[in-house]
């Protein structure tokens, strides 16, 4: 599907963005010249909606993927979880390992480099919301429009804009509710409570779901259609605490809609890489995730695909640089003592040998993101036994890559062509006679950044533009070359809706229900244990495992401590929370805190004291983590009134007013 029409939106935005929105820049009441146009003119076409329309469609990619090099956006809402942290050690006084001293309203959100790229979610968010709102405050003006029509349009814009709101009140709590444009700066907003926020949300989307068509009346995928909107407002069902229902629409899209697991590959085998290398023996969880085979109609488990090959509106999206391990650096030496004994070889090099061509299997990793010991081993590990037949972690198929799978390919190296070791396993003497490394030594100096394994199933993409290149030595994801790199993405797929409706039987008490939906996905996936009971814990692990990269998964952590608040049901650990407290309070002891909390701290490196890895770290989160800071600058820009910020961050007032009801809220905008 191809958008072309959106930088007509674009211009527009400079003059009818309201202050809340364009002003999360500094700048938001500069104007363009060139942006001074009748923008009732535009908007009242139908040329006009489907422009903005396609806007929308577009600012996915926008949310997720910025064409950074270090730091993918999307990896920043896995920097402060269970299964994630960054891991950029080089970075040097930045926020982003110790989050409960650094993130502030002013620095710790609004600082350069990597931060921003958490930062950027909350402008990005309101730059969605505006796009949507610019169809729905313009489409009742479009002449000679039928009714289903316009519903139609209507109920594609409520998904985009309750698609940006479910993750930014996710991300930031309590906020200003906007639902409509206006040709005049505003700055008297009143923030609106995120359990009325959420309350529109259903009340959009039940909407949608009414009138948006579904994908088998559609003739190519990229717009929204009904299932995508019934997926939505599953998880937003879920948010208010409406679990029947929630159960009831997951039930409907699984058995309904033309939807299915897939079971078997399909589509495009993309190799990978160089099967001298490393092989990759074609199974469906690889077919599954290769983005050529994301939106094709025998693809039936995709709901709705974010589109991102064609060579306009093309956005490099470069999994295998942030996300991979980085395997070619100094940091590393072999059982000799030599550094840097596994290179980044170009094809050109004297050196390159196809069996030992680590870059086109691996990429170029800088390990900027790496996984936690709990998503690299312990989900995997069941009754004392690790599962290496489930398909998402299965080495003998290609799928999952240790470190130690690794073989040394610097030829100086008395090593060459055999695997990593991480501890050198006896003593190495040289030519001399004297020991030079001796057995147990360490060696890699960095394991944050330079020691961790690899689910190459998700992260593989085939770089055109390297692999075009006879001497690039820069393999790092979807890039632009003769045509562009194949980028799709899942916005959601069914294995995540079979888990949502575990989810909603679990908060009812149906535990054994629950474990009946889990065991499909693990079903497919091959793995060994299957489950005859689930805690929230065994939920949210299959999450882990099946949905990497794909949810947002410190959002999705917050609305799960909110669903467990509302339910009164009990974590893997026995505690039970309140939805008096479970989003406002302080400290980084393990006594309390909502249980996205007590993930971070039990099933990865925070609150564990200073870690030495090459440098000193200190990986901390706090309780008020949970929801990161209002920027000061949006809190400042609105001079009529005061917004509030969050629990435990500067300028938190629990006696600033807020809406409580969605509709109050919408009438006093």
């Amino acid at each position: 599907m191809k958008i072309s029409k959106y930088n007509i939106l674009k211009g527009f935005s400079a003059v009818a963005a309201v202050s809340m929105l364009s002003g999360c820049a500094d700048n938001f009441l500069d104007q363009d010249p060139l942006s001074f146009f009748e923008p009732t003119k535009t908007y009242t076409t139908e040329a006009g909606l489907k422009s903005a329309l396609a806007q929308c469609d577009l600012h996915y990619k926008t949310m997720l993927m910025d064409g950074n090099g270090n730091v993918l956006p999307i990896a920043s809402v896995y920097f402060m979880t269970d299964i994630g942290l960054y891991a950029k050690t080089d970075a040097g006084g930045g926020i982003m390992d110790d989050f409960a001293n650094k993130i502030t309203p002013t620095s710790g959100m609004a600082g350069g480099g990597d931060s921003n790229a958490m930062s950027r979610f909350y402008s990005e968010s309101c730059n969605g919301i505006k796009y949507a709102n610019t169809v729905l405050s313009y489409v009742d003006q479009v002449e000679g429009l039928a009714e289903d029509v316009k519903n139609e349009y209507k109920g594609r814009a409520y998904f985009h804009r309750a698609y940006k709101y479910y993750h930014m009140v996710l991300l930031f709590g309590d906020i200003p509710l906007i639902t409509k444009i206006i040709d005049k700066a505003k700055q008297d907003y009143q923030s609106t409570s995120k359990e009325a926020i959420f309350k529109m949300l259903v009340h959009d989307l039940e909407f949608a779901v009414e009138h948006v068509p579904s994908q088998k009346n559609m003739p190519y995928y990229g717009p929204v259609n009904k299932e995508a909107c019934m997926q939505l407002l599953v998880k937003c069902y879920l948010t208010v605490g409406e679990f029947a229902k929630a159960e009831a629409m997951a039930s409907d899209l699984i058995n309904n809609h033309g939807l299915a697991l897939m079971q078997q590959p399909f589509g495009e085998f993309v190799p990978s890489g160089n099967a001298e290398t490393w092989n990759v023996e074609r199974n469906v969880m690889w077919d599954l995730h290769r983005g050529q085979n994301i939106a094709i109609s025998s693809n039936t488990e995709t709901i709705l695909p974010i589109l991102n090959y064609h060579n306009e509106n093309f956005t490099q999206y470069l999994t295998m640089r942030a996300l991979g391990v980085h395997w070619s650096n100094g940091d590393i030496m072999d059982p000799s003592g030599i550094g840097s004994p596994t290179y980044n070889w170009s094809r050109g090099d004297g050196e390159y040998s196809s069996d030992l061509d680590w870059l086109r299997v691996l990429g170029r990793g800088i390990g900027c993101f790496r996984t936690s010991h709990h998503y690299n081993k312990t989900i995997w590990c069941y009754d004392g036994e690790v599962d290496t037949q489930d398909l998402r972690h299965n080495r003998a198929i290609g799928n999952w890559v240790e470190m130690e799978d690794i073989r040394y390919n610097r030829k100086n190296s008395p090593f060459y062509g055999k695997n990593m070791q991480l501890y050198a396993t006896e003593d190495y003497v040289d030519e001399n006679g004297n020991v030079t490394i001796e057995k147990g030594t360490l060696l890699c100096r960095d394991t944050i950044r330079s020691w961790y394994p690899i689910p190459l199933y998700k992260m593989y993409i085939l770089d055109k533009a390297a692999e075009e290149n006879w001497w690039a030595n820069q393999f790092n994801g979807a890039t632009m070359g003769s045509v562009p790199s194949n980028g799709n993405m899942y916005l959601f797929r069914l294995a995540e809706t079979y888990l949502l409706r575990a989810e909603a039987k679990f908060y009812q008490g149906n535990a054994a229900g629950a474990a009946q939906d889990v065991n499909v996905v693990r079903q497919r996936a091959n793995a060994k244990k299957m489950f005859s009971t689930v805690t929230i814990g065994d939920i949210c692990d299959e999450r882990a495992r099946e949905l990497y990269m794909e949810e947002w998964r410190q959002p999705e952590l917050t609305r799960i401590s909110w669903c467990l608040a509302r339910s009164g049901q009990p974590d893997e650990w026995g505690n039970t929370y309140s939805l008096d407290n479970w989003d406002k309070q302080s400290g980084t002891d393990l006594q309390g805190g909502s249980y996205w909390f007590q993930r971070c701290v039990r099933y990865s490196i925070f609150n564990h004291g200073p870690i030495l890895s090459k440098v000193e770290l200190n990986y901390q989160v706090d309780k008020h983590n949970l929801f990161w800071p209002v920027p000061n600058s949006v809190i400042t820009a609105n001079i009529g009134a005061k917004l509030r910020q969050n629990y435990g961050y500067d300028g938190y007032d629990a006696n600033i007013p807020m809406y409580e009801d969605w509709q109050e809220a919408v009438a006093n905008e």
